[in-house]
């Protein structure tokens, strides 16, 4: 229910507004149009049709089919549903029709910085810093090897209408950048509609740090200090905090006063991000520019105390701003971890699909905020971007911002999809980050071999032990209660001791417990204490005297239990369960150099490969993309192909058979 008591003091802006988008975007627009007594019009494909941002609109209207161009991109279809419902305003959508506004900027900017070439031209006219390179379009690949050559290695190849990571690529030689030309080209046209792209010099180990402005229609511009961007993985964010703890005062207002000259320079009117890359001696250069609001949005909000989704309104519907520059503040320290469905053991993170089986947000926390656009049950399918949600804390100071992060992340329940969360957990503890000392090659910095979870150190592995132990034991001697018996062989000292044992990896741990709490384990003793509510996936305990949070993964009839802590998932069972087991077979391993699986689910764009060829050791055999981000497969050794399962246009699930080699 709108609060009119709110609302009368609010300026008069629109009565309807349609939201040409989905997810988490569409839900935090919402909760503002509630705020300012604004009706919402939500569009969805079929799919979408039980959608949180469905639920939550006033309005809804299915404008198609699951994939995005024939839904979310259908123009001819969300003007229809503009006439149908009676929106005087859109977001994420231009209407073509005259008495319906649009709010965000006018085309000429939007057209001006979507495009790279020209955007660079206009900032470099507007004295703002850009990174040398060639200001053309690169038409073919040979000609990208020439002018690679010419500008000198490392380059950056990205698509000129490109953002969000898509569509670039990294060559450090003649042949990468003719693979980087080819693929970096067809990102483009899937992801865009737009296949043209520019080559520049790569600024090696740079920072990724971006500047937040909102202009008017009365020439008003302002700077809302900076968010840093650094971790990334396949040149997507990944967590994002503000301020940034490289920039001085003087930095922060050059690179400021620069993004407003480029906001001006295109008579700018809304929210938008100009972003910088910031090398070691912060010598900042030009980006793009964003026109639209920016995931990482949020931690700006917090640091600013603006609703930059309610100044974007205010703007379009034609008053001035409210503030000055000298009334933007700084005020505490905001972190944002972007919450994805995806795997982080493979590639620092691919796509994980399925049904949202159990989800609860950390949101009785303090200074802690979820923007997400899904619920339990909610689907994670392949036909839109794996995010989960982006969970923002914030405090007074970046330490207060970084325990409460990590205190968030201990009690976020995701069940039914792979996620990222112990990835996440370990960026925002690890001395690096806690340190500052962080640029865009972070992941591949601290994790050369790809990420393998935490890895827990003595005291901390004989902690967790102990915890699963004394758990396990609590489990048992409540379904004692009800069942009547003990699962637990017990010694004859009145069922008070038990020999357990618990395997954690590789690794096979005797230990004993008592009914007291105390559990000795590798020669060491533990106390643990708890609370325990076995219902809850959530497990708060004390271990010698300091406070953890457990996760219970899950428990089956045979009493074994799978915990989570930091990340690391523990098999729980007794000693005479583990002596059971190992009369079981030994699963074979699969000769992976024989066969080629999908790594994730998604479509198959091109098989280079037919039966009876011969590839070589690092041979592209096949692309899949995923979430519009395509990957390579390629032989992990020189073979003849036996059989391809597999052709362009098919659906893939992760595992799926693709092509066997002899």
């Amino acid at each position: 229910m709108i609060n009119r008591s709110v609302c009368r003091f609010l300026p008069q802006t629109f009565d309807k507004i349609l939201i040409a988008n989905r997810g988490e975007i569409a839900c935090r627009v919402i909760k503002t149009c509630k705020k300012m007594g604004i009706k919402t019009v939500a569009v969805h494909s079929d799919v979408d049709s039980s959608a949180v941002h469905v639920k939550m609109a006033d309005e809804a209207v299915c404008v198609g089919p699951a994939p995005t161009n024939k839904s979310y991109l259908n123009m001819d279809a969300i003007m229809d549903a503009i006439r149908a419902t009676g929106a005087q305003a859109t977001l994420w959508f231009i209407c073509l029709l005259d008495d319906v506004t649009f709010i965000g900027p006018d085309t000429h900017a939007i057209q001006a910085m979507g495009d790279k070439i020209e955007s660079k031209l206009i900032a470099k006219a507007a004295q703002v810093n850009t990174i040398p390179g060639f200001d053309g379009v690169v038409k073919t690949a040979e000609e990208a090897v020439k002018i690679a050559q010419d500008i000198g290695y490392p380059v950056m190849i990205k698509a000129s209408a490109g953002g969000g990571g898509k569509g670039m690529r990294i060559s450090w030689n003649d042949e990468e950048t003719r693979e980087g030309f080819r693929f970096s080209s067809q990102e483009a046209a899937s992801s865009f509609g737009d296949d043209r792209l520019l080559i520049e010099k790569y600024i090696d180990n740079p920072r990724h740090i971006e500047i937040q402005v909102l202009a008017d229609k009365h020439g008003n511009a302002l700077w809302l200090n900076e968010r840093e961007c650094s971790i990334q993985r396949r040149n997507q964010k990944v967590v994002e905090e503000a301020p940034s703890t490289f920039l001085d005062p003087t930095t922060r207002r050059a690179m400021g006063e620069q993004a407003v000259q480029l906001a001006k320079a295109v008579q700018y009117s809304s929210a938008g991000t100009v972003e910088f890359l910031v090398d070691s001696n912060r010598n900042f250069y030009f980006l793009e520019m964003n026109t639209r609001l920016q995931v990482e949005h949020p931690i700006t909000e917090c640091i600013t105390g603006l609703d930059l989704v309610e100044q974007m309104i205010r703007v379009a519907k034609g008053y001035q701003l409210k503030h000055k520059q000298e009334d933007i503040p700084i005020n505490g320290w905001a972190i944002e971890s972007r919450v994805y469905a995806e795997d982080p053991y493979k590639s620092f993170g691919l796509p994980s699909i399925g049904r949202l089986s159990q989800y609860q947000e950390p949101i009785n926390l303090s200074k802690v905020r979820v923007d997400s656009g899904i619920q339990e049950g909610s689907d994670i399918s392949i036909y839109y971007d794996p995010m989960i949600s982006k969970l923002v804390t914030y405090g007074a100071t970046r330490a207060e911002a970084l325990a409460r992060m990590e205190d968030a992340l201990d009690n976020y329940v995701i069940r039914g999809v792979t996620h990222n969360i112990p990835l996440l957990r370990e960026i925002i503890t690890h001395p690096r980050f806690i340190s500052g000392d962080i640029s865009t090659n972070f992941l591949p910095e601290v994790y050369p071999d790809g990420f393998k979870g935490h890895q827990l150190e003595a005291d901390k592995r004989r902690e967790l032990l102990a915890s699963a132990a004394a758990l396990y034991i609590t489990t048992q001697l409540r379904s004692q209660k009800v069942l009547g018996s003990l699962r637990v062989p017990s010694s004859p000292i009145e069922c008070n001791h038990w020999e357990l044992c618990v395997e954690l990896g590789e690794g096979h741990h005797s230990m004993e417990v008592t009914k007291s709490g105390n559990v000795e384990v590798d020669g060491g003793k533990v106390e643990v204490s708890g609370q325990w509510n076995l219902a809850s996936p959530l497990l708060p305990l004390t271990i010698n005297g300091t406070d953890r949070m457990l996760q219970c993964l899950s428990r089956d009839a045979s009493g074994r239990i799978v915990l989570q802590y930091l990340g690391t998932s523990l098999r729980v069972l007794s000693k005479l369960a583990a002596e059971l087991n190992s009369y079981m077979p030994e699963k074979v391993p699969e000769d992976t150099s024989s066969i080629l699986r999908s790594p994730m689910p998604g479509t198959v764009v091109a098989v280079s490969v037919k039966p009876g060829d011969t590839v070589a050791e690092g041979q592209e055999i096949c692309v899949i993309e995923a979430m519009k981000m395509q990957n390579s497969l390629t032989a992990v050794r020189q073979a003849k192909v036996k059989n391809v399962h597999c052709k362009p246009g098919e659906t893939v699930g992760e595992g799926d058979l693709l092509v066997e080699l002899e």
